[in-house]
């Protein structure tokens, strides 16, 4: 049986907060030079509610005053628990319009955030090994060999593409995921000196732009090691390296081509 998995397993333990004790105008300076809108409050660790920037403006003539005096008393804070099935802590994100909740421990202590981002990263994560495992059995059966599966990070300099042709839209959205921390890991196939790359050439291009130096895959070791059709035919083609795919413009991708003649069609018809 698949163990579920927990808060604790995809929260962000390092939170931002403001502590109960600072000035209002501290905190009109915390929220401008961040990105976030509101924030936990804390005292002495424990989480006694949320301050938002609305809380503030209302209050912007108590500089000096101290957050704990103007905080919006709550009886009862929406909290998770690091221990929770994150499912169960999906729908209550999902349902109630959050877009993040505090975690807490068992002594009301904030030990981290669970946002509506970590939730998409766990299913991405989840769906991938079914792939993974699709990529295994057609080497296993089509090449008639053994297939190791592993995951770790893997240089991005050492990675040999498969693909020709990229996509510029596509390639954008994946330099998002991973700035995000939302990109699936890729699949390669594990060689001596470098690792064939089966899947994800719009994620390995986009880390190349963005400078990573490494990407989270899934490995693929054969035994033996044979060489693949798509591995060869890279080869005749001098696709080297990531540097050698084409990134072709987004008015060239062929769902743009579909939609543009479907478009001229209703137009000829109109």
């Amino acid at each position: 049986m698949a163990v579920k998995p927990k808060v604790a397993d995809y929260m962000t333990p390092e939170v931002d907060y403001i502590d109960s004790d600072v000035r209002v105008s501290d905190a009109i300076e915390t929220i401008i030079s961040s990105t976030h809108e509101n924030f936990p409050v804390v005292k002495d660790g424990e989480l006694i509610g949320f301050l938002t920037a609305k809380q503030l403006l209302k209050h912007y003539d108590k500089q000096d005053a101290k957050i704990e005096t103007i905080l919006k008393k709550k009886k009862k804070l929406v909290v998770a628990r690091p221990e929770l099935d994150l499912e169960d802590t999906a729908r209550v994100i999902f349902r109630n319009g959050y877009k993040k909740l505090p975690v807490v421990n068992g002594n009301g202590m904030l030990v981290g955030i669970i946002s509506t981002l970590d939730i998409l990263r766990s299913h991405i994560e989840r769906v991938t090994p079914g792939k993974v495992n699709m990529v295994k059995n057609l080497l296993e059966s089509e090449y008639g060999v053994r297939v190791r599966l592993g995951k770790r990070l893997v240089p991005v300099n050492k990675l040999h593409p498969t693909q020709r042709k990229i996509y510029a839209d596509e390639l954008e959205g994946r330099k998002y995921e991973l700035e995000k921390k939302l990109a699936e890991p890729i699949i390669v196939v594990k060689r001596k000196n470098y690792f064939v790359l089966v899947d994800g050439h719009h994620r390995a291009v986009a880390a190349l732009n963005l400078g990573m130096d490494e990407l989270m895959a899934h490995l693929l070791e054969m035994e033996p090691e044979v060489e693949l059709r798509m591995e060869k035919a890279a080869k005749e083609k001098d696709l080297i390296t990531l540097n050698d795919i084409e990134v072709m413009d987004y008015a060239q991708h062929p769902l743009m081509e579909i939609t543009t003649k479907l478009v001229d069609k209703d137009n000829r018809n109109a």
